[in-house]
């Protein structure tokens, strides 16, 4: 008798503390690579954190080139510039510097110029056939943790949506973690990637492709993020709260990288690519709705995200309990100044049907643990306004 298999991927080598950034150039030159890509959007590269990187790769001996353009939401314009770039500069490897923008662009470069064709063509699961150029990945927020996972979204600019490719792949060989990267991320974001991070946990723990491996560190990363997202908010300087944030992030890219994600993802996606929405605020709107339709399902799993969040269930019901991890999230948003529904960020909702039929097509629908009709995902998007 054949049971259900699980695989868990991550990168090889990972990165953590103050300091790894300098790892960077001996770990390329480590990797045969002779002239890497830094990938990484308009503002670090304004800020010099890119030429940072690259003096760094050239001290250990390697030429670099610099693509400067990653955007917001990256796009598959945004993909064919940068392999334009990367042709055209003779590179071998790429270096993904920012967040999770930065990460999925430098992914979607490298997957095309190992693969050949369009980035449409990789939409879904596991859709190439060559390994990604060697990717190192230096994370600046602590969050999306795209650089550790296997999921790369892009938003299609003609069909206006966020096409989810999930490819084995697109895992960087290497990932850096180094909080003081961190340090001078503005509250706003350093809220929206942390509310990303716990999303990511949640989806994951509640998943039907959960297993022990995944449940062990999205339980740990539920545990650590109301502790210490709120004081990484509060001050940005404290560098304990933001390498405990590093972790927390990590460990919730490793329960999703493995167990998938649901409805929160499949819809947040939908309202990146309609309406160009920051990710990690669409993921914090959605999450308690998302987990109030979940509930049914899922009931004892939400009890144990009640402890993990502090709150005291004792003498409660298994229902009761469960409640209550629903108000500790919506607390928790609360505290951190999260919109309460997207009409304030502008969405509309005559575009409810086109958002929902688009959301259960997404990748990250798979595994939610409730089965919704287009009608049941209407009527979150509807409470999520």
């Amino acid at each position: 008798m054949t049971g259900v298999v699980h695989d868990f991927q991550m990168p090889s080598v990972n990165l953590f503390g103050q300091g790894t950034l300098g790892e960077v150039g001996l770990r390329l030159k480590n990797l045969g690579c002779k002239k890497p890509l830094i990938v990484t959007d308009q503002g670090l590269h304004n800020l010099g954190y890119s030429d940072s990187v690259a003096k760094i790769i050239k001290e250990a001996g390697l030429d670099v080139a610099i693509f400067p353009k990653a955007e917001p939401n990256p796009t598959d314009l945004n993909v064919e510039e940068g392999l334009g770039v990367y042709t055209s500069e003779n590179c071998d490897s790429i270096v993904s510097l920012g967040g999770g923008s930065a990460h999925d662009a430098a992914k979607g470069i490298g997957l095309v110029a190992a693969n050949g064709r369009k980035i449409h063509d990789y939409e879904g699961l596991d859709r190439s056939e060559n390994p990604m150029v060697p990717l190192v990945a230096i994370n600046t927020t602590a969050g999306t943790a795209s650089e550790m996972t296997k999921f790369t979204i892009i938003t299609d600019t003609s069909r206006k949506i966020k096409m989810a490719i999930v490819d084995k792949h697109v895992t960087p060989v290497l990932s850096i973690n180094d909080p003081n990267l961190m340090v001078n991320m503005p509250p706003s974001l350093t809220a929206a990637t942390g509310l990303d991070s716990l999303t990511h946990a949640i989806e994951a723990y509640v998943s039907t492709a959960a297993n022990p491996i995944t449940d062990a560190c999205a339980i740990k990363a539920i545990q650590l993020i109301p502790t210490y997202l709120p004081r990484a908010v509060a001050n940005g300087a404290d560098l304990e709260a933001r390498e405990q944030m590093i972790y927390a992030q990590y460990l919730a890219g490793m329960a999703f990288n493995n167990a998938s994600l649901g409805y929160v993802h499949a819809i947040a996606h939908q309202f990146g690519g309609f309406y160009n929405l920051p990710h990690g605020v669409c993921n914090a709107i959605l999450l308690p709705h998302v987990c109030r339709f979940n509930l049914i399902a899922r009931k004892e799993r939400f009890a144990h995200i009640a402890v993990a969040l502090g709150e005291n269930i004792e003498g409660l019901s298994t229902s009761e309990a469960a409640e209550k991890a629903i108000a500790a999230i919506e607390k928790l948003s609360s505290q951190l100044n999260i919109p309460k529904g997207f009409k304030e960020l502008g969405a509309n909702e005559e575009d409810i049907e086109i958002l929902a039929f688009h959301a259960m097509d997404d990748a990250c629908a798979a595994t939610n643990p409730r089965k919704a009709t287009a009608k049941e995902i209407e009527h979150i998007i509807a409470n999520a306004m």
